[in-house]
């Protein structure tokens, strides 16, 4: 359908988003794009290749920043019952979230990519939806939360926002010793 051919009844359903929750996504939209763009052409090896002493390498980086939004916009919605308790978390658990920074057998960057366009709109349509962005839940339990008794969704997209960002840089690092390719200057 072309936006030609929506009816009055149909645009009704997705009013515009503005103000700040507008700026937030506005903004969130053009950092996710810097990171995407660390991928362009790419093979799916070259994607899960570490150019660093870190693990990092593009695509599970982009995972990593994927499986984090998901979780935060999670949280916006259910409150700490959406992320588990850090403090009880066991070796295998760690293992499992570190391999949310690597590509793992079978995985494509395409699919990768898939995946955060999917959670990037479903943040758009949650952000869009909400009707108050000081509402806040208590934070999970983790040591790096000390102190911080709650978080309002306004700060959870700041957080999801200074990530995105910070991984963006990261990533453009990871694609510059890959092969020389610079996203950001």
């Amino acid at each position: 359908m072309t936006v030609n051919q929506l009816t009055t009844d149909e645009s009704a359903e997705a009013p515009a988003v503005t103000g700040e929750h507008a700026d937030l996504l506005e903004t969130l939209a053009k950092h996710r794009d810097f990171l995407r763009f660390t991928t362009r052409g790419l093979t799916d090896e070259q994607a899960g290749l570490r150019t660093t002493k870190s693990e990092l390498c593009l695509g599970g980086l982009i995972k990593h920043v994927t499986a984090g939004e998901r979780s935060w916009v999670d949280f916006i919605l259910e409150g700490p019952s959406a992320m588990p308790d850090f403090t009880a978390m066991t070796e295998e658990d760690f293992a499992r979230r570190a391999d949310s920074f690597r590509m793992l057998p079978g995985e494509t960057l395409a699919g990768v990519l898939d995946a955060y366009a999917e959670v990037a709109r479903r943040t758009e349509e949650v952000v869009a939806g909400l009707p108050d962005l000081n509402a806040s839940w208590p934070l999970p339990k983790a040591p790096w939360f000390e102190g911080q008794p709650e978080w309002s969704a306004r700060r959870v997209l700041l957080h999801i926002l200074a990530e995105t960002a910070q991984h963006a840089g990261h990533a453009d690092i990871v694609r510059e010793a890959l092969d020389g390719s610079k996203t950001m200057g």
